[in-house]
């Protein structure tokens, strides 16, 4: 058996090979979105937002341009498909597939998939927690060898954002699902642009995976340094 201090450098490996996928990950995202921003298409992305949300039966969710890059999000309470000021204006693959990608959320929240349920509703839990868990955990590392307490409950706070991180795969992997489904069917792409928006999309998820994977990593490091205390 492994004990806890090797069982540490184990996890202290994998924190610097997700370090390095995370960086490779995102640099692959960025020169594919900048390559797919170069294939021009007839619709701008607020034009492909509306027009996918029209499709889907959607009247009463508003596309908004905000500022800032990777900003774009839909926002369930308000009901807004917002998009980043260049994905909003420019008319091309790289936009068509964010903005169908955001428009796949309001899809869901219209079908109510049970995954995005989910993760609205640890949403409250996860703010809470984030708040509160670092200095938690900071003291609990500071007090482990007076105390587990605190260390076992930050634990539990970082477990509700290590849930909600796993939540988020499934429900971003079927937003773009949907994004390029619609895109093909709509005609917004065809047998040579469909596959940039799907590979541009399976780059944004890879962030996701990678995001989950460290915070699940960092919920193990936690729970072998209290084990390892606790004997």
């Amino acid at each position: 058996m492994y004990s806890a201090l090797e069982y540490q450098y184990v996890i202290y490996g994998l924190f610097g090979l997700l370090t390095l996928v995370s960086w490779l990950v995102q640099k692959s995202l960025e020169q594919k979105f900048k390559k797919f921003s170069q294939q021009p298409l007839p619709l701008t992305g607020r034009q492909v937002a509306e027009k996918m949300l029209r499709d889907n039966g959607i009247f009463d969710v508003e596309v908004v341009s905000v500022q800032g890059q990777l900003t774009d999000h839909y926002n369930p309470a308000d009901k807004t498909v917002n998009l980043s000021d260049a994905v909003f204006e420019q008319a091309n693959v790289a936009a068509a597939a964010v903005a169908a990608h955001e428009c796949g959320h309001a899809v869901q929240h219209q079908k109510e998939y049970a995954p995005l349920r989910l993760r609205s509703a640890l949403v409250p839990a996860v703010s809470f927690s984030s708040k509160y868990m670092p200095w938690i955990l900071l003291a609990g590392v500071l007090l482990v060898n007076l105390s587990v307490i605190p260390l076992g409950v930050g634990i539990a706070l970082f477990a509700v954002t290590t849930l909600f991180s796993l939540v988020t795969l499934p429900v971003e992997i079927d937003a773009s699902r949907r994004a390029v489904l619609w895109l093909e069917q709509a005609g917004i792409t065809n047998a040579e642009t469909t596959p940039m928006a799907k590979s541009a999309l399976r780059s944004a998820a890879y962030t996701y995976v990678v995001a989950a994977l460290s915070s699940l990593a960092t919920l193990l490091y936690y729970v072998v340094l209290l084990l390892g205390r606790r004997k």
